[in-house]
This record gives structure tokens, C-alpha cells and sequence, in this order.
């Protein structure tokens, strides 16, 4: 029987406000973004403050209360020092999101005799350093441990197979979902052990895959997901340079006969790499790690490429450093390439008649990248938000779409499904006309001077609308507003325009 996954969850309470104001304790504050509370000080919130108020509901309750704009980018990049910190004691760690971040167990517990005192040490090293806050949960599996660290105590360690009993007394609002919890408080199911005694097959029809796997959750499941398999420490593949080559291209041709060494070393184990890290070492002797996914199992071209995108990126960060952090990029005198993830090769053979159509996909546009970069073959996923330019996320292909916006929260204005497939980036303007060839107007009321009757030089078929917009109305420029149609032409297009300051400008077309 496999194991459960023992994690270590480190847990950095209200992060976005010790990114945003530095060290606790701080006067009552709340970061606000789309006019509703995403984070706030727990003086804040001994007046009644509560994450997803409106802005005007938290200032009713502390008339004091200091509102600043939340900045997810500022959380990113204050918290990248922290993982380095982590990472120099605890290799390895996963960031879940900034202030989260989460590392496998076994190796750290070994190295200090246990998990409560790998725990205390690794708690200690992170209080040094100034996050006195911090918190430690230990578990089997991110979901238990992150609950496990959001406990009274700075640290909390929850025995190997006792997640579910851990759960239990929890409360449904746990699994961070609103709909769901909201409906099975109604329905009287109120903890987390109540919602996992539900009969698992009735669960899944009434409330689908994600509420099966809510549901396998609270039951401590997490717990039980095998770990992948530990790669052979004989994969691992290193080359050193001297001198230090300072190009991302030379580093790229000398390090291909590395990644060919990785690869055959991955073929005489019987196993494909699904997940690399690559250590990059500069001549400064600091290391530079990222880890790098791909959809199917990394040949060697493709480990090539990472090196190469890696370097270029860190080449751009450290051209936009100041000028006393010149020297943090330095020429690089080493590469490391560490299979962290690998599975049997038998699961990604070819059929017997050939490669299956997704392979056959990924080759060609993985040639496609090889050729733009890194960023230069992306895909979609649809985030939260009002306008179709906040909702499009682009994630380069190979790596794991993260929506900054969450689609489920509610966005008042925003458009409901279907969503056009073509999206202007940035909106382009364009003509809508009456049938006395004036363009059409839309008064404070929300109504139109005339109905449409050309659009981009074509007949207006159809058209409805139109329906008011309006975003960060608090702001000193008053935000951006306003009025959305869809409107079909004779040449069987559908647009969506929006008409803003008395211009009409083109959002995205539906196909």
C-alpha cells in the first residue's frame, strides 16, 4: 500500500499586507481591488472588516479604516527572497501562491530526526530572518496541511492517516467554495465530516466532478494520492564552465550534450521526465532554480530550451535591477538538470499505428516555440473579470495556466457565456452609424441617440443592448465605463462593441 504524501506547509498570514505595509503589527487596513476587500489587518478585523466586503461596507464599520489599492504583482515579488530563503534550507519547495509554499516531508524529517523538529527548525531559520508570523502544518497532503497551518499554534502537526478526523469539525466554508458551501449549510451539512459521511456516488451527480473531488477532500483523500515517483539521483545531470559564458545561446549549445545525458540516462531507468528543475549557478556562486512542466515528457530539445529560456529571463531581470544590484547576474559556471518528476515510459509509447493526434500537436508546436521563444506560442484560459482583455490569461505552451483573477467570484457587468472568440488587444475603433450616417450616441441614461444602422462599412442585421459598465468608480479619473451592444452585419459577423467618452471601439467578434 502506498504511503501517504507527507508535506510541510509554510503559511505567511496576511501576506499581501506585509508585502504592501512590512512587519505586523499594523493599524487597521484593507487592500481593496474591483471596489471589494481581498486582504486586512487583524486590528481591521476586530471592528467587524471581513475579506469580499464592499469598500463602502468596511469603511461603514471602521470610519479609520486605511484603504490602499492591492498590487498582486508587489506580493510576488516581495515574497520571491522568502522561497529563496526556504529553498537554501528546505530544496525544493513548491509556491502555491505568494506567502504559501509547500515542501515534501521526507527528506527535511530525516535530516533532523522528525517531522516536529524539521518543523521547529525550519520555523526558527524563517523567525530570524523577520517573519516572526509564520506558521507550520504538517499533513498528509497540501489541502490537510495548509488547514493544519492556519492553526492557533506555530506549528501543527497532523499524524500520518488522521487527516480526515482532522477535518472533520471544519467547516464547509474550508473547501473555498461559496456556492457550494452556501448550499450545504442549507441543507444542514455543516462541517467537513458531515459533508464526507455523504454517499460519494449521490455527491458526484448532484454536484459534478468538482464537487466529487471537494467531497474526496474532506475526506482527508488528499492524503492519500501517491507521491510521484522519486527519481533515480543517478538522472541528474551537471556541467561546468570555464570561464563563465555570459550568452544564453552559448550556454544553450554547450549544455545540449548535457541534456543528451539526462535523456539517456531517463531511457536505461525505463522512465520519461514530466518535471525538471534547472539549477543555474553564476560566477557570483548564486544559484538560480526554476522548475519547468511539460504537457506530455521532455525530450532533449526541449531541455535546451529551457536552459536557454531560463537565462534569457534572468538576463531581462537583471537588466531592469538597480544600479547596486548590477552584479546579482553574473556569467554562468554551471548547469544543473534534475528530473523531479519522472513516470514509465511504457504510458507514452506511440499506438500501434503512430502517434496519437495530441502527440503529432505537441511536437509541432513545441518546433514552433523552439523558433519565437518562450512566450511566442501561448495558450488561453478565461480568468475573472469585467472586460474581455482582463478575462483572457495567456500561459506559454508547457506551463500551467494560474487565472490572477478568480472566474467564480461574481463580476457585476461582466459578459456572460458565450464570450466572443476573437478578442482586440488592445479594443480598436471603430464606426457605428445611423441610417442618416451620424454616429449613434448613448445619453447618461443609457439611451441610444438612434438605432445602428452600419457597423465597420457592413449593414447592421440585429443588434441588442445596450448594457452599462463601470469599473473602479472611486478612482481619481473616474474609472472606466461604459455602454456594451452586440450587434450582427450583413456580412454574418457578431461584434461586441462598447461605446466610452462618445467612441465606439471594438471589444472582440464572436466566429
Amino acid at each position: 500500500m502506498t504511503s501517504p504524501l507527507r508535506v510541510f506547509t509554510l503559511w505567511f498570514p496576511d501576506w499581501p499586507l506585509r508585502a504592501a505595509l512590512g512587519p505586523p503589527p499594523h493599524p487597521p487596513t484593507a487592500l481593496v481591488h474591483a471596489n471589494a476587500v481581498v486582504a486586512c489587518t487583524a486590528s481591521a478585523r476586530e471592528h467587524g472588516v471581513r475579506i469580499g466586503q464592499r469598500r463602502r461596507e468596511a469603511q461603514g464599520r471602521l470610519a479609520a479604516l486605511r484603504v490602499l489599492p492591492y498590487d498582486p504583482a508587489k506580493d510576488d515579488r516581495v515574497f520571491l527572497p522568502v522561497l529563496r530563503l526556504i529553498e537554501r534550507h528546505a530544496p525544493g519547495a513548491t509556491l502555491l501562491r505568494p506567502g504559501l509554499a509547500v515542501i515534501r516531508a521526507r527528506g527535511l524529517a530525516r535530516y533532523h530526526g522528525g517531522e516536529a523538529e524539521a518543523a521547529s527548525a525550519l520555523l526558527g531559520i524563517i523567525t530570524e530572518a523577520g517573519y516572526a508570523e509564520a506558521r507550520i502544518g504538517v499533513a498528509d497532503g497540501p489541502f490537510t496541511a495548509e488547514l493544519a497551518a492556519h492553526g492557533s499554534e506555530p506549528c501543527t502537526v497532523v499524524p500520518a492517516g488522521r487527516s480526515a478526523e482532522f477535518l472533520a469539525p471544519l467547516p464547509v466554508q474550508a473547501l473555498r467554495d461559496e456556492q457550494l458551501a452556501g448550499l450545504l449549510t442549507r441543507l444542514g451539512v455543516r462541517t467537513l465530516g458531515a459533508f464526507a459521511a455523504l454517499d460519494a456516488i449521490e455527491v458526484r451527480d448532484r454536484f459534478g466532478e468538482r464537487g466529487a473531488r471537494l467531497h474526496a477532500l474532506s475526506a482527508g483523500a488528499d492524503s492519500r494520492v501517491p507521491a510521484p515517483r522519486p527519481p533515480d539521483p543517478e538522472l541528474v545531470r551537471a556541467v561546468e564552465f570555464e570561464p563563465a559564458l555570459a550568452g544564453a545561446d552559448q550556454v544553450a549549445f554547450a549544455v545540449r550534450q548535457t541534456a543528451d545525458a539526462v535523456l539517456l540516462a531517463l531511457d536505461a531507468a525505463g522512465v520519461v521526465c514530466t518535471e525538471v528543475r534547472i539549477d543555474l549557478t553564476d560566477d557570483n556562486g548564486r544559484v538560480y532554480s526554476r522548475s519547468w512542466l511539460h504537457p506530455t515528457c521532455f525530450d532533449a530539445a526541449d531541455l535546451v530550451d529551457r536552459v536557454r529560456w531560463q537565462l534569457e529571463a534572468l538576463a531581462a531581470e537583471s537588466a531592469k535591477a538597480p544600479v547596486d544590484e548590477a552584479r546579482a547576474f553574473g556569467g554562468i559556471v554551471a548547469v544543473r538538470i534534475v528530473p523531479t518528476a519522472v513516470d514509465d515510459a511504457a504510458h507514452h509509447q506511440p499506438g500501434l499505428f503512430g502517434s496519437a493526434t495530441d502527440e503529432r500537436l505537441h511536437h509541432a508546436v513545441s518546433r514552433v516555440q523552439t523558433m519565437l521563444g518562450h512566450e511566442g506560442v501561448v495558450t488561453a484560459a478565461i480568468a475573472g473579470g469585467r472586460w474581455l482583455a482582463d478575462r483572457q490569461v495567456l500561459t506559454p505552451w508547457g506551463e500551467r495556466a494560474v487565472a490572477p483573477r478568480d472566474p467564480v467570484r461574481p463580476w457585476p457587468g461582466s459578459l456572460p457565456d458565450p464570450v466572443p472568440a476573437e478578442v482586440f488587444l488592445p479594443p480598436r475603433p471603430i464606426g457605428v452609424e445611423s441610417a442618416a450616417g451620424e454616429s449613434v450616441g448613448i445619453d447618461g441614461r443609457g439611451s441610444l441617440s438612434a438605432a445602428p444602422a452600419r457597423i465597420d462599412g457592413a449593414r447592421v442585421q440585429a443588434w441588442a443592448g445596450p448594457w452599462p459598465i463601470s469599473e473602479r468608480r472611486w478612482a481619481a479619473d473616474g474609472g472606466k465605463k461604459g455602454h456594451r451592444l452586440q450587434i450582427v452585419d450583413d456580412r454574418e459577423r457578431a461584434w461586441l462593441v462598447f461605446c466610452a467618452g462618445g467612441r465606439w471601439w471594438a471589444e472582440g467578434r464572436y466566429r
